[in-house]
């Protein structure tokens, strides 16, 4: 079992990035195996901000290899901005950032059809990001997407025009202005520059690599609530966001998987539209909001911030299979003299600890109270020096959620982090 799954919790914006960065240097690979560039990974280094939204988080650790993987929707004028940055940083890719074969394409007309169909909804609509991911996985498992093989294939131009008048024909049967003539040409262009890039076949070169004894860290994207079968659906992503996904995004079998890393914040955010239990919108939710610059690292909308949700992170854990959770932002809560966490649901009048087929306005939160512990987090690095009363909601945490928490973020840079 050479392979680690690192996913969200709760509904995106955990803080994966800087687990991933943290964790990078165990592992001799880093494959992102879902999402596309709807997810935003932030990493701080040496207090610069660095947000990634296709390419694997290991990037800035030299001599590790990043695999986007075929469970990943790619567009390329996006990863060719991700590309300047780095060269800007001067982290070299060259070598060590690889493309799946099986990966899919965005095409400029996804994106137009995804806003098309996100307006037509009206209040009904479910907050997408407008990147295309949605009609792009349609597209996949109608069985008439673009991958990243066909690039390279003589007939690709044929593939895109078949595809790009399906989208156009679509789009009739809407009442939407657009024109792509400019992101096509960037994207045309941004797709001449990605044939540089390694192409592999995901399944065997990451099966030899683990026949080497070379471990590797499947980096999930967006949160286990917005999972497309378990999430609170209709307002989730469009592909799989837990564990599970991990062995079709990339190729490998689930007995090769040893320990999953699940990511949560201390408190809980939610960007988009859908239902949001323990979110508050009143003083508290806007103090979570400005202490945790809690903006969407994609789209740069306001997140809706409340408590943390133990029903709903409890649930995560189970069907993710969770060995151990990564705490992130504890710092956040420095300054509140009461935490609360949503331990049950009032639901038809009834107390429940279960995540509910469909949530509704109807629901009730239940909230256990926290005694805050009021001191700055900054400089501590040994978790026997944390003040006990965060002690104490760690440990409150770990019962209910019968899941051991093995760090604790205690800021923003990559070395502020406590291992339990």
């Amino acid at each position: 079992m050479n392979v680690d799954v690192l996913i969200g919790l709760q509904w995106g914006d955990e803080g994966k990035g800087k687990i991933v960065d943290f964790l990078a240097p165990n592992y001799e690979i880093i494959a992102r195996f879902q999402g596309g560039p709807n997810a935003g990974h932030t990493l701080v280094v040496n207090g610069e901000k660095i947000v990634l939204h296709t390419i694997p988080s290991g990037i800035l650790h030299k001599n590790k290899i990043n695999l986007i993987g075929n469970g990943v929707v790619i567009n390329p004028t996006t990863l060719c901005e991700e590309l300047d940055k780095l060269d800007k940083w001067n982290v070299s890719y060259a070598d060590n950032l690889l493309l799946a074969e099986r990966g899919h394409l965005i095409l400029p007309t996804h994106k137009v059809l995804d806003a098309a169909s996100e307006a037509a909804k009206g209040k009904a609509k479910i907050g997408s990001t407008l990147r295309g991911i949605g009609p792009t996985y349609m597209d996949k498992t109608g069985r008439n997407g673009l991958r990243v093989g066909d690039i390279h294939s003589s007939d690709f131009l044929e593939k895109y025009t078949k595809l790009k008048e399906k989208h156009l024909d679509l789009l009739r049967l809407y009442d939407f202005e657009f024109d792509i003539e400019a992101e096509e040409k960037n994207w045309f262009k941004s797709i001449e520059r990605i044939k540089a890039l390694k192409v592999v076949s995901s399944p065997y070169f990451l099966n030899e690599h683990i026949k080497k004894g070379h471990r590797i860290l499947a980096e999930g994207a967006q949160g286990s609530m917005l999972d497309v079968d378990f999430g609170t659906y209709p307002f989730v992503t469009s592909s799989n966001t837990i564990t599970a996904a991990a062995c079709k995004g990339l190729g490998i079998g689930p007995n090769q998987i040893k320990d999953v890393i699940g990511i949560s914040k201390a408190y809980c955010t939610r960007v988009g539209a859908g239902p949001f239990p323990t979110g508050q919108y009143n003083e508290i939710g806007e103090k979570l909001r400005v202490i945790g610059h809690e903006f969407g690292a994609t789209t740069g909308r306001e997140r809706g911030c409340g408590w943390i949700d133990l029903v709903a992170l409890k649930f995560a854990c189970i069907i993710n299979g969770v060995t151990q959770i990564a705490l992130t932002k504890a710092d956040v809560l420095n300054d509140f003299d009461e935490i609360e966490s949503g331990s049950s649901y009032t639901v038809n009048g009834k107390e429940t600890k279960q995540v509910p087929f469909e949530m509704t306005d109807e629901l009730k939160v239940n909230y256990t109270s926290h005694p805050g512990w009021k001191q700055s987090l900054e400089g501590i690095t040994e978790y026997k020096d944390i003040p006990e009363k965060l002690s104490n909601y760690v440990t409150y945490l770990e019962a209910y959620l019968e899941t051991p928490i093995s760090m604790v973020s205690t800021g923003p840079g990559r070395k502020e982090l406590i291992l339990k």
